[in-house]
Formats: structure tokens, C-alpha cells, sequence
């Protein structure tokens, strides 16, 4: 642009690409559209898996869209918005990521082409915005309370998360400890899932296998067989940090006149040991885990005592155990204190030969520790996905005491009932809240499509079933339209309302952008090696 004196004003950096206008609002588009096609595949209960190999060759096999996501290297921008999505759905609501991103991008494919016909983004974003509180009102008045006290129901709920995950054939004992673990830690109608379930994972035997641990198991045994293996009333000391001699400097010298004076410095450091050694004892600790090395020196003094000790904890156990037994993780033994200790009822190795500790009855924690068996690690680990989803959709219901009916028929529901109401709007929003609609059947309609079945056929029997039977939704295994409360399909409302707004909200976001500015990528410049500032010598 030329300014005064026919001098040009530069208004935007050169060295920035720019896009406006409906170039980077479809840019914008596509880009969610191509994230949610990627997990589109694996909802629902007949979904595919993804293997994911990253750069050390390690691979993951799952179904999961928030593990999907997060291990995908995505650099655009809007992509990364979409990404957040999954995030925000499973801190919010445990499950329902998938859905989240699929119907996310299911709005911005239903905007796109309403904007093609000359509908305003911000006529689009007014009714979205109404659309979304017309959908949460409506499912708010379709959802079923149950009550937190009935088992069968919560299996049900935790069954319907499981399944689809690779682990149906154990389906109703994996659903039978998610309810057990959420009963236990349960403190005053509120569910801590994330610090009061550890969950474990041994390589070993089948799925049926795995087990609901009443404490903390770890790995681990007592380091000397004169060792007691079990300790009542036990005082806790965490080590975090190594229990040995302190090495002397690779740089330090000792000059050394007769074998008597280095004898005697020998005697010293030990004195030493046995001094740190004492701080221990002395605080009435009965119980030490230690996450470094362990001299065995150190051992015999806590055999003397009739400690039970042990040593490498990992970190992640440390941690638990930290929070469980009230115990400080202590770095300088020096500066131990009885204060530093932990309490539990019960320290125990229960098999000599078996190498696991376990941790029972504390004082204001409810830890319980659900270990997974498998025949294989990538089972374990698939396994454990499968827990994070089911435990936390069993906490929504047990803490918000709602449900709805699951294969498809609450977004049949909330669809027929957003295109009533359409009906009543004046003006152009109208279009909007029929695209949200047609969004919102996007889920049975990709159910319907990963189960095999045909897509027009199925929606239309949902539609049609669904005007006298309001809990009417599709059997996967059939793909028969029949009452999802009597098979026991369902879903917790906090997923379905969290999903919408997710999406929602993320949408609108997308939809309000209409200029992009984004910096080129730039290699550094050549430098001489005596310019590096890496070579300078520093005083």
C-alpha cells in the first residue's frame, strides 16, 4: 500500500503467510474435518483399531480417540483446536472423545456448505448457539435417573464403555470391579477415581485373571530373608534418595601415610553410615521404601532392627504410596523426623517366593489398586485404557445420578426434536439448527457405517421406530432397531451433554476465524564454528 510520499507502509510482516476470507475459513474446515475422519473408524462398538509406531518403534494398539490423538503428530493449527477436544471430553466426562471430534466435524461440514450458499458464519454461529441450548435442555428431560445404589445398572454403564475395546469376552468382570473399586473409594456422594485407583499391570496369565487389590500392591520384597514379612501398625519411611556410602570425587585426593590411616578412614565413613542409618531406626519407622539403591550394609541394619525395607521403588508407586499413607518422600536422611512417616494397617508379603508387597488400611485414603493380567503387554495396556473409560463414566453416574439410552437413540432424539423447533425460528438460524441436527445423527449414522450396515436404511428405522419408542436404538450385532433399557445399553448423560458442547463450542471457534497469519519456517542462519557461542570459553 503506498503512503505519504509514495512510500510504501508495510502492514503485515512479509516474513508471515496470511489467509483470509472464506480461503481460511475453508482451510480451517478441511483441516477438522481431516482429524475427524481419521478416528471416525473407531466408534462405536464394531469401530476398528489404529496402530500407532513412534520413532523408538514402540506401538500401541487401540480404539481410543483421546490416545489416538494425543500420540498423532499434528502441526496445523486448527487440527491441534480439534485435538483439544478429545482432551477437554475426557477430563470432563472419562469417554465420549471420539464422538466429540466426529460430531465437531460433522458441524463444520454441515457450515461449510451452508456458507457455500451464501449463509453468513455469523448467522451460522447465532444459531448453533441456540441449537446447543435447545439439545442439552432436551436431553436433560430424556435422561433417566437411577439410583447410585444399584450395582446392576452401574455394570451395565461401565459393560457399555467396554465394549468395542478388545476385552468384550471378560466384559462383565471387568464391569464387576470398575462398580466394586467405585464403591469402595467412594467419600460423601463424591468418586476421586484418578488418585484412589492405582492401576496395575502384570504380564502373566488372562484378562479373567485380573484382580480388585484392597490397598497398594507394588512389585517388590523384602530384601532380606530374616526380613519379617508382615508388619501391623506400620510407621512408613519413603527414601528418596540413595541409602550408601557416600563416594568420594573422581577428582578428590587422599593422601594416606600407613594402611592403619586408611583403615581408619574406612571406620569413618562407616561410623557415618550407621549415624544416617539411626536417624531412620530412630523416628520409629518399621517400614522402608526406598526408589534408589540400597547398600546391603544398610540392610543388615534394618534386618537388626526387624525392619521390613525394600528398594528401586518406582517413582510412579512412591507417589501413592506418598498420598495413601500420608508419608513425606524424604531426599536428606539427615533430616528425617517422625513427622516424615506414613501409617497403614497392614505391610505384607504374603508368598515368600511371590515378589509383591502390599499396602492395606489407611488413615484418610481410600487407595484401592486394580491389577491387570494378560497374556501380553500391548493386552495389559489396551486393558488399562479400557479401565480409565469405564471408571470414570461410572463415577458420572453415580455422582450425577442420570443416564440415557445408548445406540444411537438419544441423538435421534435430540435431532427430531432441534428439527421441531427449527421450525418455530425465524430468519436463517433455522438452517443452522437443521445442519446441528443433521450433525448430531452423524454418530448412529457412523455407528451403523463401522457395523456394516446400510447407512440410509438404518437412520431411516431409528426415525421411524423412534416417534413410539423413545428408547428405541441400533443393536450393533443385529442392526434391528430395538429398546436399548431392556439390553441394558446405556450411556451417563454428563458424556452426551459434555460431547455436545465440546464440539459445539469448538466449532463456533473455527467459525469465527477469517484471517490467518502464520509465521514461514525459517532455518537458522550459517555460522562459522569460532562464532558458535557453544565454543566460547567462559571464566
Amino acid at each position: 500500500m503506498a503512503g505519504y510520499g509514495n512510500q510504501p507502509f508495510i502492514i503485515v510482516d512479509p516474513s508471515k503467510q496470511r489467509t483470509t476470507g472464506k480461503d481460511a475459513l475453508s482451510m480451517n474446515i478441511a483441516s477438522a474435518k481431516a482429524v475427524a475422519s481419521i478416528v471416525k473408524t473407531t466408534l462405536g462398538p464394531k469401530g476398528m483399531d489404529k496402530m500407532l509406531v513412534n520413532i523408538m518403534g514402540d506401538i500401541t494398539l487401540t480404539n481410543d480417540g483421546a490416545t489416538i490423538l494425543e500420540e498423532m503428530d499434528i502441526e496445523h493449527p486448527t487440527a491441534k483446536m480439534i485435538v483439544e477436544i478429545a482432551k477437554t471430553q475426557e477430563k470432563m466426562a472419562g469417554d465420549g472423545t471420539t464422538s466429540a471430534v466426529v460430531m465437531a466435524g460433522a458441524l463444520l461440514d454441515k457450515a461449510q456448505k451452508l456458507i457455500e450458499t451464501g449463509v453468513h458464519p455469523t448467522v451460522l454461529i447465532k444459531g448453533y448457539t441456540m441449537a446447543t441450548e435447545k439439545a442439552l435442555s432436551v436431553l436433560n428431560d430424556y435422561a433417566i435417573t437411577v439410583d447410585k445404589t444399584d450395582s446392576d445398572m452401574l455394570e451395565k454403564i461401565a459393560n457399555t464403555s467396554i465394549t468395542g475395546k478388545a476385552s468384550e469376552m471378560a466384559g462383565d468382570h471387568l464391569a464387576k470391579i470398575c462398580v466394586d473399586a467405585i464403591y469402595a473409594i467412594e467419600y460423601e456422594g463424591q468418586v476421586n477415581v484418578d488418585d484412589d485407583i492405582v492401576i496395575a499391570k502384570e504380564v502373566g496369565g488372562n484378562i479373567h485373571d485380573t484382580e480388585l487389590i484392597n490397598g497398594i500392591a507394588i512389585r517388590k520384597e523384602a530384601l532380606h530373608n530374616e526380613m519379617p514379612r508382615r508388619i501391623e501398625n506400620a510407621k512408613i519411611a519413603l527414601i528418596d534418595t540413595e541409602i550408601s556410602f557416600s563416594q568420594t570425587s573422581t577428582n578428590s585426593k587422599l593422601h594416606v601415610d600407613s594402611a592403619e590411616q586408611l583403615a581408619d578412614f574406612k571406620e569413618r565413613e562407616k561410623a557415618n553410615f550407621r549415624v544416617m542409618i539411626q536417624k531412620i531406626i530412630d523416628t520409629g519407622a518399621n517400614v522402608v521404601f526406598c526408589s534408589k539403591k540400597m547398600d546391603d550394609y544398610a540392610l543388615h541394619f534394618f534386618k537388626e532392627a526387624n525392619m521390613y525395607a525394600t528398594r528401586r521403588v518406582k517413582d510412579e508407586d512412591m507417589e501413592v504410596l506418598s498420598y495413601s499413607t500420608g508419608a513425606a518422600l524424604v531426599r536428606n536422611i539427615n533430616e528425617i523426623t517422625a513427622n516424615d512417616l506414613g501409617y497403614a494397617e497392614l505391610v505384607e508379603q504374603e508368598d515368600e517366593n511371590e515378589e509383591k508387597t502390599y499396602i492395606k488400611g489407611f488413615k484418610d485414603a481410600r487407595t484401592m489398586t486394580i491389577l491387570i493380567k494378560g497374556g501380553s503387554e500391548h493386552v495389559t495396556d489396551n486393558i488399562e485404557r479400557v479401565f480409565d473409560d469405564a471408571l470414570h463414566v461410572v463415577k458420572a453416574v453415580y455422582e450425577d445420578g442420570k443416564i440415557v439410552p445408548g445406540g444411537g437413540a438419544s441423538e435421534i432424539e435430540v435431532a427430531q426434536a432441534l428439527r421441531n423447533y427449527a421450525s418455530s425460528i425465524e430468519g436463517r438460524e433455522q438452517l443452522a439448527i437443521i445442519a446441528f441436527a443433521e450433525a448430531i445423527e452423524e454418530l448412529p449414522r457412523v455407528i451403523a457405517e463401522n457395523c456394516g450396515f446400510d447407512v440410509i436404511d438404518t437412520l431411516i428405522n431409528l426415525r421411524a421406530k423412534h416417534s413410539t419408542v423413545k428408547n428405541a436404538g441400533l443393536d450393533v450385532d443385529t442392526g434391528d432397531v430395538v429398546d436399548m433399557l431392556e439390553r441394558g445399553i446405556v450411556d451417563p448423560l454428563r458424556v452426551k451433554t459434555q460431547a455436545i458442547k465440546s464440539a459445539s463450542e469448538s466449532a463456533v471457534l473455527v467459525l469465527r476465524v477469517d484471517d490467518m497469519l502464520r509465521a514461514r519456517e525459517q532455518s537458522m542462519m550459517d555460522v562459522a564454528p569460532e562464532h558458535n557461542p557453544h565454543n566460547y570459553d567462559v571464566e
